[in-house]
């Protein structure tokens, strides 16, 4: 058992908080006015980790805080908390299952030709009052499914394809499914990206909750180029949108997808790590990553 004196995981604690405020507080401010926001707003919302629940801070397990008390998902030890280890059975399934999809998305070359296609599939064919933005499109109904209908749709993530309109599904060329996502999932995707941030908060407070930020910051600049490359305009929003409709939109929004699975790479490496070692000390789960 690791331990932290009480000065030092404080230390780690607050400035855990103030660094995922910078994104936790204007979300709040909104939600206190009543307003939404179709960029920003995401992460909080389509993820089920609530915004008090980023903001306290986790040492991992095996690691002690001295004078803290005990709270949810803790247990008392001498002199102070730590994380549950009872929770590792407990979250030997989930552990198993995020250890196997991490491994074979890792393994996998990233593929950078889909555009962004899938938001445009999200849309294709459907009348003004079924967007789920309320937000104008940049080429209008009839240009939207030009683009849809004229391009090779690849999108390999199972949660993005389950949004795809009835018209636009039979055009994708891979059939992702909800139970077969390690078959699919590659370190392109953009939604395999953010997903980084799921699969580590659903890991609290086992794993420490700077990789949980980490995980949060990469997903929140690729949120956005996700809605700049989409076929919104949010130009009044502060996002110039990625043209992929265009040759050198393509290039662009090739580019900044290769740069984010760079990023993600080594998130993905430390999330893996963390599975291992978390796997390794549950007798439920030690099989796996022998």
């Amino acid at each position: 058992m690791e331990w932290l004196t009480q000065e030092e995981w404080q230390a780690r604690a607050d400035a855990h908080a103030v660094r995922v405020d910078r994104w936790v507080q204007p979300h709040l401010e909104r939600r206190r006015r009543g307003e939404r926001h179709p960029v920003h707003d995401f992460l909080f919302t389509y993820y089920s980790q609530r915004p008090a629940a980023l903001r306290r801070w986790h040492p991992g397990l095996g690691v002690a805080l001295e004078g803290a008390p005990v709270a949810k998902d803790y247990v008392a030890v001498a002199g102070g908390a730590t994380p549950d280890p009872g929770l590792l059975e407990a979250r030997a399934v989930l552990l198993t299952a995020t250890h196997r999809l991490l491994v074979a998305t890792a393994g996998r070359p990233p593929t950078l030709g889909c555009f962004g296609l899938h938001e445009w599939a999200m849309v294709h064919r459907l009348g003004e009052e079924e967007l789920r933005h309320r937000w104008p499109l940049r080429l209008g109904a009839g240009g939207t499914d030009a683009v849809v209908e004229r391009h090779r749709i690849g999108c390999s993530h199972f949660d993005a394809f389950r949004f795809f309109t009835d018209a636009a599904r039979p055009l994708n060329v891979l059939t992702p499914g909800r139970d077969d996502r390690a078959a699919f999932e590659q370190p392109g995707c953009l939604h395999a990206g953010m997903d980084l941030y799921k699969h580590a908060f659903r890991l609290s407070p086992l794993v420490p909750s700077e990789l949980v930020a980490d995980c949060f910051e990469l997903a929140w600049e690729i949120r956005e180029l996700d809605m700049r490359a989409s076929p919104y305009d949010f130009a009044d929003l502060g996002f110039a949108p990625v043209r992929i409709e265009t040759p050198e939109g393509k290039q662009q929004y090739a580019a900044a997808q290769r740069d984010f699975a760079e990023r993600g790479a080594p998130l993905r490496q430390r999330l893996v790590e963390q599975c291992e070692r978390l796997l390794s000390a549950s007798p439920a789960g030690e099989t796996t990553v022998r």
